[in-house]
C-alpha cells in the first residue's frame, strides 16, 4: 500500500503524544530536529523531473562521442552551482576491443552476478539493444545520437562531502550517465544520474555537516561492460585512507564504508503479459527495489546494509515502499562489492524481472522524457528519499544552526 505524506508525517508525532505527553504539549526535540527528515523535504519532484530533463538535451550520451563528453561538462557545472565541493575527474582509456566483463582485476568474476542471479519462472519479454536508427521516429533526436562511438580517452566525474570528524571514511553513492539504444536514455540512466545529482545538491548545502564524507560518482562506460566504475575501483583501491599529504588532514581516498549505485528509477509497470505486452499503467505494488549480491565476499555486510537503507524507507519515503533481494548484478556496484558492501536500487530487479523484459524502454528508442509519468518520476524521487534518509544516518547528518 502507498504511503500518504500525511500519515508519514503525523504518525510519528501521533504516537509520541499519546505515550509520553499530554496532547497540547511540543514534541521531543529528536522529533523535529531529525536533519534526515529536514534533508529528505529539500527534494522536490520538479527538480528530479528537471534534472532528468536537461540530462536528456545529449540525447543517449553514449561513450566516446561529443554528446556524452557535452553531458559529462554540464554535470561538472551543475556539481559546481551547487557548491558540491573537491570536484575531480577519473581519466581512463577505453576500446570497443577491450573485453566485457562485469566486473575486472582486482575483483572477482561471479557466473551467478553475469547471468543475472534470479533464474526465469514466470513470462519473459523481449530485450536487447537497439542498434538501427530507423526505429528513432524523431528526425532531430536520430541526428543527435548519430555521431558512433570511437577509442580513446574517457572521463567521469565525482565531487565529495567532506565529513567533519572522519574525513578519511566515507559512502560512495553511484549512478551512470552513459546510454544507447537511439533514444534519450531518460530512464537508463539519466534516472540514477538526477538522482545522484540531487542528494549532492542537498547534502552541499552550507548548513549540512556530516561525521563521515560522502563522494557522488557519476560512472561513463557502464553500457560497455560497467568500464568506468572498473576504472575507478583499479586506480584508487590501493590509496584508501591515505592522508596526502601527511599531516594535512586531507583524505583524497577515503577509506570506502559502502557504495550504493542507482541504475533505472523510474518504470514498475509489472512483468510481461502472455502476449509480451506491458501495463500502460504503473502497477499498484510498484516498489523501490534494494539488491544485494549473495555471492559476494562482503554479502553478509551489505545485506545488512540494504535492510538499513529498507528502513529509511520506511521512515522517509512518501510513497512507495522497499524490498529487499539478493541478485545485485551488471551495474556499477559490482566491482565493488568483494571490496567493500555494495548494494544497488532500482525500479525492478535487475536479473529476474528487468533482464526478463519487464520494462520495453530498456536500451530502446522510447527510452525517452516523454515516455515517463509523474508516477514515474515519483517512484525515482522516493528512491532518492531512500538514500537520503539512509545516507543521512551513516554518516550522521546534522544541521547547523
Amino acid at each position: 500500500m502507498k504511503k500518504t505524506l500525511a500519515a508519514f508525517l503525523l504518525a510519528p508525532l501521533c504516537c509520541a503524544a499519546s505515550l509520553a505527553m499530554p496532547p497540547e504539549a511540543s514534541p521531543p526535540a529528536a522529533v523535529i530536529t531529525d536533519a534526515g527528515k529536514v534533508l529528505v523535504g529539500r527534494l522536490d519532484l520538479e527538480r528530479y523531473k528537471q534534472t532528468i530533463r536537461g540530462l536528456t538535451r545529449f540525447g543517449d550520451r553514449r561513450e566516446g562521442t561529443d554528446r556524452n563528453r557535452a553531458a559529462l561538462d554540464w554535470i561538472e557545472a551543475q556539481l559546481t552551482s551547487y557548491g558540491c565541493a573537491n570536484i575531480e575527474r577519473v581519466t581512463y582509456s577505453y576500446s570497443p576491443s577491450d573485453p566485457v566483463l562485469p566486473s575486472g582485476p582486482p575483483v572477482a568474476h561471479h557466473p551467478d552476478a553475469a547471468t543475472g542471479g534470479g533464474r526465469y519462472r514466470a513470462a519473459k519479454g523481449p530485450t536487447g539493444v537497439n542498434v538501427d536508427p530507423n526505429r528513432q521516429a524523431d528526425a532531430r533526436l536520430r541526428e543527435l545520437d548519430a555521431q558512433p562511438s570511437s577509442a580513446g580517452t574517457r572521463q567521469e566525474v565525482y565531487c565529495t562531502k567532506v565529513g567533519t570528524t572522519h574525513p578519511d571514511e566515507m559512502y560512495i553513492i553511484g549512478g551512470h550517465f552513459d546510454g544507447h539504444g537511439w533514444g534519450e536514455a531518460a530512464n537508463d540512466d539519466g534516472s540514477g544520474t538526477a538522482l545522484v545529482m540531487e542528494l549532492a545538491r542537498v547534502f552541499s548545502s552550507p548548513d549540512v555537516k556530516t561525521e563521515r564524507s560522502i563522494r557522488f560518482a557519476l560512472w561513463n562506460n557502464e553500457e560497455t561492460g560497467l568500464n568506468g566504475a572498473r576504472a575507478y575501483v583499479n586506480q584508487r583501491v590501493q590509496l584508501q585512507g591515505r592522508e596526502d599529504p601527511p599531516g594535512s588532514g586531507r583524505y583524497p581516498e577515503p577509506k570506502w564504508l559502502g557504495m550504493i549505485q542507482h541504475d533505472m528509477m523510474l518504470f514498475d509497470h509489472g512483468m510481461p503479459r502472455p502476449d509480451g505486452s506491458v501495463a500502460k499503467e504503473q502497477r499498484a505494488e510498484a516498489d523501490v527495489n534494494i539488491e544485494f549480491q549473495s555471492k559476494a565476499k562482503f554479502a553478509a555486510e551489505a545485506q545488512k546494509l540494504a535492510w538499513e537503507f529498507h528502513a529509511a524507507n520506511e521512515a522517509y519515503a512518501m510513497d512507495y515502499p522497499a524490498s529487499v533481494g539478493p541478485h545485485m548484478t551488471n551495474t556499477d556496484s559490482t566491482p565493488f562489492m568483494d571490496l567493500v558492501p555494495s548494494i544497488s536500487l532500482r525500479e525492478n530487479e535487475r536479473g529476474r524481472e528487468i533482464g526478463a523484459g519487464s520494462d520495453p524502454h530498456w536500451h530502446q528508442p522510447s527510452d525517452v522524457y516523454a515516455t515517463f509519468s509523474d508516477a514515474d518520476f515519483r517512484l525515482g524521487l522516493n528512491a532518492a528519499q531512500t538514500t537520503l534518509g539512509a545516507v543521512a544516518r551513516l554518516v550522521a547528518a546534522k544541521l547547523s544552526q
